[in-house]
């Protein structure tokens, strides 16, 4: 979690074209022109090193059926696992509901939907942002998305990935930690009815990878602002530990375009990891707090080390989503038999064991 720093969330789409000097912009509200290790050094002075960041990922939450109730007490609403995330500078999960107690459910199967002490909750757990741009935003219609960024909002809490206009969906979640300009943006790559969810300049919406030259603009000027950039994704094939054509083709595309990260969740599944040149991918990461039956219990915590731009250690703490919906980390023959599954999986990723 992070310790004394300010966050700032967009309200207004980064283009290519709009791409300035970060320390100048005052969207950054932690600028580095302002940081006393920002000073003009002499010639002779010898560059510091690039600050060494730990950053913690998780995959769906929600808040309905037995989850729900664990919103009567939003401090203890994820369990022991706070712990983990919260000593990571940066944590961040998807938030797979809409906020709101309104709304028209839309022409789908399954509707998920939370009260506002969910955003309480995430900030108890030690979970510092959350991404938006999932298949759960817009279940009760426009009105419940529009409740979820205004609740956010009040709640002075960070949500990216979807906005009232396009501009506002596809722009980057920007923050600040130990002098490294971060950049975070969300997209959605699943098809269900996302011709009817996606943003225009006058609807609310969710970012979609759809649009591949808005997300290639998008990421391209995130990397003009960011000295790290990271795109969490919302795709793959439910119940499939392997990811889709579709899926390598976008994340090919991501790393072209500027991303550091690109990983994601939705499969109800685990997916597992690797290298894309120099872009680290994780393609899935499964159900974290979750309401029922799915594809898999298994769950866990990827924890990055980041120096610079790149991720120099990695490491992922197997879970498995309990009784009480809460994940719990396992240890013994438990954590093995995900270890194993996980090994199996990383044969079908395509991605290097190393960066090039």
């Amino acid at each position: 979690m992070r310790r004394g720093w300010a966050a700032v969330v967009l309200v207004a789409a980064l283009t290519a074209g709009c791409a300035g000097e970060a320390a100048g912009d005052p969207r950054w509200r932690d600028s580095v022109a302002s940081s006393p290790s920002a000073a003009p050094s002499s010639a002779a002075s010898t560059p510091a090193p690039p600050a060494e960041l730990t950053l913690a990922f998780a995959g769906d939450v929600h808040f309905t059926g037995r989850t729900l109730g664990l919103l009567d007490d939003p401090a203890t609403a994820f369990g022991k696992i706070s712990s983990t995330l919260s000593d990571a500078d940066l944590t961040i999960v998807n938030l797979e509901t809409a906020v709101t107690g309104r709304g028209t459910p839309e022409p789908k199967r399954f509707h998920f939907r939370a009260p506002d002490s969910a955003y309480a909750a995430l900030r108890a757990a030690g979970i510092d942002a959350a991404s938006v741009a999932n298949n759960h935003a817009l279940d009760y219609g426009r009105l419940g998305l529009l409740d979820t960024l205004t609740s956010a909002a009040e709640a002075e809490y960070p949500i990216f990935g979807a906005g009232r206009t396009a501009d506002e969906a596809y722009a980057p979640w920007l923050t600040e930690i130990k002098g490294v300009r971060i950049a975070v943006l969300g997209m959605s790559q699943v098809g269900e009815l996302s011709a009817e969810w996606k943003p225009t300049a006058t609807r609310p919406g969710v970012a979609m990878a759809f649009d591949a030259a808005r997300a290639t603009a998008a990421v391209k000027a995130a990397r003009a602002k960011a000295d790290l950039v990271i795109v969490f994704m919302h795709w793959g094939v439910e119940g499939s530990s392997c990811p889709s054509g579709q899926m390598k083709t976008f994340a090919q595309r991501m790393s072209g375009a500027g991303a550091d990260i690109v990983l994601g969740t939705h499969a109800h599944t685990l997916l597992t990891d690797g290298w894309l040149d120099s872009t680290y991918v994780h393609y899935g990461l499964g159900n974290f707090l979750w309401y029922g039956n799915s594809h898999s219990t298994d769950s866990g915590v990827l924890k990055l080390t980041v120096r610079g731009r790149s991720v120099v250690d990695k490491t992922f703490l197997p879970a498995t989503v309990s009784g009480t919906g809460q994940p719990v980390l396992v240890s013994g023959a438990a954590k093995k038999k995900i270890e194993d599954k996980l090994r199996v999986a990383s044969r079908c990723t395509g991605l290097s064991d190393a960066p090039a």
